[in-house]
């Protein structure tokens, strides 16, 4: 067990962060169009107990380890998403157990925004290496500051939720230009990383929810401008279609869930704010799809965890020499 545990990356919490944003939609169908509230209770669960496996292992990979992964130009990313599914999670919980909420939202946004600051450091004074960097970059700060903001608001700390808009707006002009200047004019990604091209439609999706939540449901000049932006990075993604259907399954493919499920709560919105003809069935179809696309994702990962090909398990003469004094930090290296 413990040797498969260690063998656990962190763009594994992808996997609870994906869940969370699906029990986000699904709590707001329950709200607006009397969809049943027990979805959105069991996804959060779901999500809750998923999390808590994976920094589990991530504990078990041992301190030098973890250390090593922030360092990761590649996997280092990741590591945020520990304190920021967390953050998602309150948001899906607060019209259940506002104080819960609350006081999950607090006790999360603090360690997320310090790992977020040391992690912008770390790429500032660090050598990072550009053949690694990936979309998965916004996810500290970027992601960090607009789900933030988004939940902000709902648990009564509505200025600090401006504050966190801006973080996610300043961080996101700051890293986009870099990120889309790696993807435009260097080589293509690793296979592995090619999945992170999914969080390129995250952005302006989750800015619009956020915006919505710091100023309601409201057609302005901000809102049309980040909606139209989302719409571009969704057609993107179209054109990017063939490069995932060549990809063998990982569990990179998880970075597609929140992606997605942050667009379809735009959607919803935007579904809200305009009552178009068919709203009620529109909604149920941008909420059936992308519950289909997570499941069908859950689905292959089940199968992957049965067949033992998606975790790699550290072998015991690894955690034999990381035991003995002076052991882990040759494990580190390798």
């Amino acid at each position: 067990m413990r040797a498969t545990l260690r063998g656990v990356p962190p763009n594994f919490l992808a996997i609870p962060f994906g869940l969370a944003g699906l029990g986000v939609v699904w709590r707001t169908m329950a709200e607006r169009y009397g969809a049943p509230s027990t979805v959105a209770n069991v996804l959060l669960i779901m999500a809750t107990v998923t999390l808590t496996e994976v920094v589990v292992a991530q504990l078990v990979r041992g301190p030098r380890q973890i250390a090593a992964d922030l360092r990761d130009s590649a996997l280092s990313p990741f590591l945020s998403l520990a304190f920021i599914v967390p953050i998602v999670i309150a948001g899906g919980i607060v019209s259940l157990a506002p104080s819960l909420s609350k006081a999950v939202f607090i006790g999360a946004l603090i360690p997320m925004s310090l790992i977020g600051a040391w992690l912008t450091g770390q790429w500032i004074a660090g050598d990072l290496d550009v053949a690694k960097a990936h979309p998965g970059y916004f996810l500290p700060t970027v992601a960090g500051g607009f789900l933030s903001a988004q939940v902000a608001p709902h648990v009564g700390v509505h200025s600090l939720g401006m504050l966190l808009f801006g973080v996610g707006v300043a961080c996101w002009l700051m890293l986009g230009s870099v990120i889309l200047n790696r993807l435009l004019f260097t080589t293509q990604l690793p296979a592995q990383l090619v999945p992170t091209l999914a969080i390129e439609v995250a952005p302006p999706a989750v800015a619009s929810n956020a915006y919505f939540a710091l100023h309601g449901l409201r057609a302005d000049t901000v809102s049309y401008a980040l909606a139209g932006y989302a719409v571009l990075m969704v057609l993107v993604q179209v054109r990017l279609l063939p490069l995932y259907l060549r990809l063998r399954f990982t569990p990179g493919f998880w970075a597609f869930t929140f992606s997605w499920s942050a667009v379809a709560l735009l959607a919803l919105h935007w579904l809200a704010l305009t009552h178009p003809s068919g709203q009620r069935p529109l909604a149920w179809l941008v909420c059936g799809a992308v519950t289909v696309l997570v499941f069908a994702i859950a689905a292959r990962t089940v199968v992957g965890l049965a067949r033992r090909d998606l975790v790699t398990p550290v072998p015991s003469r690894v955690l034999a020499r990381a035991s003995a004094p002076g052991g882990a930090a040759a494990e580190t290296a390798r």
